[in-house]
């Protein structure tokens, strides 16, 4: 069963992977932005793995 938080987690996840592919796709795309947004993903990623 999800809960609320894993929910959560999942959206912010969506909203940086669609952040993510924004920035990819500029023609000039910041390589320190793209490998923060990457980190932010896998630390949500693994916290719902947890749950």
């Amino acid at each position: 069963m999800e809960t609320s938080h894993v929910h959560a987690l999942q959206r912010k996840h969506e909203g940086l992977d669609k952040r993510l592919r924004e920035e990819m796709n500029r023609p000039s795309p910041d390589s320190a932005k793209i490998q923060a947004l990457k980190k932010q993903k896998l630390r949500i990623k693994e916290e719902i793995a947890l749950h």
